[in-house]
């Protein structure tokens, strides 16, 4: 235990009694005691979806679908019975994972286009995700901020997401989500990719899990754990490589969310890494044909 904050000399001379003392020291018990607490009502729901998505990436679904079950029960009944409103906040913003995750593992094939079968993983989402965001009272973002930086935004946003989508083709070559190029079809994946999964994913992670997490934990708290779940909730594609380097790309793109306050920013940027991913570099290759 570190040694208190007057020196030596004070306590000789008799200027701190016992008393005073013991109340410090009983104050960095505290201290220490409520840390502890933050860290197991965070973790502890960090660690069982982890261990959800675990199973998810070995194969076993039903064993997940099982697990991510009782995580929902559990994190419900821990909102209802929760003293403490920062807590109940924080299962709030966690207990969107598991709901998530629950509807993508659970949603019937409606289209042999993948495309489309975001629609209905992602939209339902809105629900619950807009719900939790006006009773937490989630700050947006000023439309005057935006208008006055789109110029600066909307290259940065399209830049940032070739680059982090060539380095991601690397690892997993996806297959593309269009069968060609044309205009109609890249319109098509723009919107899905940007108004539907970008959005509403960033809404998700960034919006409500890390703005909260950071309220709770503080800003690096926050930044990693929410990154650490956008990781670990890609284990659907089966490497642990795609996980690690959503995992750093996550962190990327909180501690932008966290310096500029722009979510249109985080949200533009996710969703042209997803239409270079899954459209322009899966037909003209890597470095859109030119190397």
């Amino acid at each position: 235990m570190a040694s208190p904050d007057y020196p030596s000399s004070e306590l000789e001379a008799g200027q701190i009694s016992l008393p005073e003392l013991g109340k410090m020291f009983k104050m960095q018990t505290d201290e220490k005691t409520g840390f502890l607490k933050k860290m197991f009502s965070a973790g502890a729901p960090v660690i069982a979806i982890a261990f959800a998505e675990l199973l998810i990436f070995s194969g076993r679904i039903k064993e997940a679908a099982i697990t991510y079950t009782l995580i929902l029960i559990i994190l419900s009944l821990s909102i209802m019975v929760s003293k403490k409103m920062e807590i109940r906040k924080v299962h709030q913003a966690l207990i969107l994972l598991p709901i998530l995750r629950m509807v993508n593992i659970s949603m019937p094939i409606f289209f042999e286009a993948t495309l489309y079968s975001f629609v209905f993983i992602y939209v339902p989402m809105t629900i619950p995700a807009t719900i939790i965001s006006i009773h937490q009272k989630i700050p947006g973002e000023r439309k005057k901020d935006l208008l006055r930086k789109m110029w600066i935004y909307l290259p940065f946003s399209v830049l940032a997401g070739l680059i982090f989508a060539e380095v991601e083709y690397l690892l997993i070559q996806t297959s593309p989500l269009i069968p060609d190029l044309s205009p109609v079809h890249l319109l098509e994946l723009a919107i899905i990719m940007i108004f539907v999964v970008g959005l509403i994913e960033e809404f998700i992670f960034r919006g409500i899990v890390q703005t909260r997490l950071e309220e709770f934990l503080g800003p690096v708290g926050g930044i990693l754990l929410a990154s650490l779940l956008f990781g670990i909730m890609h284990s659907s594609y089966g490497t642990p490589y795609e996980m690690a380097y959503t995992f750093l790309a996550g962190g990327a793109l909180g501690y932008l969310f966290y310096r500029t306050k722009s979510f249109s920013l985080v949200v533009m940027i996710h969703g042209f890494i997803n239409i270079f991913l899954f459209g322009l570099i899966p037909h003209l290759g890597p470095g859109l044909g030119l190397i």
